[in-house]
């Protein structure tokens, strides 16, 4: 046995045993259940864990409640609508921001879920 042989085989005989990497699939969700994105990287947020096969349908039909992942059947609409709380725009022009001091109309998002 040479020098060479000799040396591969005392770092070989003294190398860690190899660990996979932990893989994980997770679904990042705002706080009222809705789904932002699925990943497998750890970043701040609201997560659920799902199964690869729910990480590789990817669905966005679903909504997180009391930390359990629910499918949808319905279809999800949402309409710009005219509140007592929102953001203050235009009288007649809805693009168009104002100030609260100014006359607006005050509008947000409202969801309806259908089937």
């Amino acid at each position: 046995m040479n020098e060479t042989t000799k040396n591969f085989w005392e770092v070989w005989n003294n190398l860690e045993p190899y660990q996979p990497p932990v893989i994980f699939w997770r679904l990042y969700y705002d706080d009222r259940g809705f789904p932002l994105f699925y990943t497998q990287e750890d970043k701040s947020g609201n997560y659920i864990d799902v199964t690869p096969e729910q990480y590789q349908r990817a669905s966005m039909r679903v909504r997180v409640r009391n930390g359990q992942l629910i499918e949808l059947d319905s279809i999800t609409v949402k309409k710009l609508t005219p509140t007592a709380t929102g953001t203050p725009c235009h009288p007649r022009d809805v693009s168009v921001v104002v100030h609260n001091s100014q006359e607006h109309t005050k509008w947000s998002n409202r969801v309806n879920e259908s089937n």
